[in-house]
């Protein structure tokens, strides 16, 4: 099971990258296959990957949609993610892995 964390400072002061690295370390065990952080002025997404659908580092997190605006970090499964990216990709949207977390992230978008 991957591992996500965040910070969210409401005094709007920078959050040093050490303090969500501190963090995702901490969750070492919940993910071996990769690891990555997301830092924005005042908040910070964190998260270890233990890969399941798409082994490759496309399926990296935190994840960005294609203009940078949504950046999302996931834990889970869809079980219908294929079907939804039908969808989507009748939509328009152009996909970069084979993972539920950038159909989740389009869905929401």
């Amino acid at each position: 099971m991957c591992g996500i964390c965040g910070i969210f400072n409401l005094d709007g002061e920078p959050i040093p990258h050490k303090h969500i690295k501190t963090m995702v370390d901490a969750l070492a065990h919940r993910g071996p296959d990769d690891e990555g952080c997301f830092i924005d002025i005042n908040i910070a997404l964190g998260h270890r990957r233990l890969a399941v659908l798409d082994l490759s580092p496309s399926g990296h997190q935190p994840m960005a949609n294609r203009d940078g605006s949504l950046v999302f970090v996931y834990n889970g499964e869809v079980y219908n993610f294929l079907e939804l990216k039908v969808e989507l990709e009748a939509l328009g949207y152009q996909f970069r892995s084979r993972t539920d977390t950038e159909v989740l992230l389009y869905a929401y978008e």
